[in-house]
């Protein structure tokens, strides 16, 4: 069975739910090796024939790490069969919910400097309940502006499950 690596960088678990939610998808096709960007120091990449990596994007920034991993990997990355795929809140917009008219997208592949050959675009999740107090402060401010809920009594998951299910599959 081929081998798969999936990389992930989340901050409050949403990425790594539709990683999990990928994996189980393809569990047919390949053995998956699931790891977070801080566990990837030492990492062989000769042994994978694909790798997908999903980050999230927390206050406008996906991790640095992230890019890092894709500075020093470029090469290895660009060898083998590879996706990359972004979550974040603007998603739930139908207009800003594709690799294409997503900003933070966009932002990426100009910063990294690298084109995965599969990309996706997830809306995440809104969890006023695992934040604390000034990260509900700033997550209200932003969804205030951009007509998102600012009802810090309800979480909402935007992720678009069918459409994670439709990625796996190009897989």
């Amino acid at each position: 069975m081929k081998k798969m690596l999936v990389l992930y960088s989340t901050v409050d678990g949403q990425t790594l739910k539709i990683i999990k939610a990928i994996e189980e998808s393809i569990a047919n096709k390949y053995h998956c090796e699931v790891m977070s960007l801080e566990e990837c120091q030492h990492l062989d990449m000769a042994i994978f024939d694909k790798v997908v990596i999903g980050g999230s994007v927390r206050y406008g920034h996906l991790n640095k790490k992230l890019y890092q991993f894709v500075a020093t990997h470029k090469a290895e990355l660009e060898a083998k069969e590879n996706s990359f795929f972004c979550v974040n809140l603007t998603a739930r917009k139908a207009e800003k919910n594709t690799p294409e008219t997503n900003a933070y997208m966009q932002a990426f592949l100009e910063k990294s400097n690298w084109v995965p050959k599969q990309q996706a675009v997830f809306a995440g999740a809104l969890l006023y309940s695992k934040y604390n107090w000034w990260q509900t402060l700033i997550i209200q401010l932003i969804m205030k502006i951009t007509g998102g809920s600012t009802d810090k009594t309800k979480d909402i998951e935007f992720t678009d499950w069918a459409k994670v299910k439709s990625f796996a599959k190009t897989l």
